[in-house]
């Protein structure tokens, strides 16, 4: 598989997240609205590095994926606070034994769609 294929796969993977966060917030499920969306948007993360720069990064520590994004040109730059918000929901949602409210659920959400959204236009689907 190339650069394309995976960045088509990570594509498909972030739209499955974002579809599970949506369905996961209209049922109250908040702090699983926000895990599904921090997965998106590392997948949307992925789909646009591969697309625009042929690779992608593989770190336990996310936060290094920040400056990867930035570093494929403006759609990257453009999604930087984004990116840097969503990630910083990851550890709450998916390790904390607290729960996630609406709010940060929902803006999780909306940061996932406008990262998909980048992943989409970047691929061309």
């Amino acid at each position: 598989m190339g650069a394309r294929d995976d960045a088509l796969s990570h594509l498909r993977k972030a739209r499955e997240f974002l579809d599970a966060a949506g369905l996961e917030l209209d049922m109250e499920l908040h702090t699983a609205a926000a895990s599904s969306a921090v997965l998106a948007g590392i997948n949307a993360k992925d789909a646009i590095c591969l697309q625009l720069t042929g690779r992608t990064g593989k770190s336990d520590d996310h936060r290094a994926a920040v400056p990867e994004l930035v570093a494929v040109g403006p759609a990257g730059k453009a999604l930087e606070s984004t990116f840097r918000r969503l990630l910083g929901l990851k550890t709450a949602a998916q390790y904390q034994a607290g729960p996630i409210g609406r709010t940060d659920a929902t803006k999780a959400v909306a940061w996932a769609t406008r990262m998909v959204d980048t992943a989409r236009d970047a691929t061309g689907s």
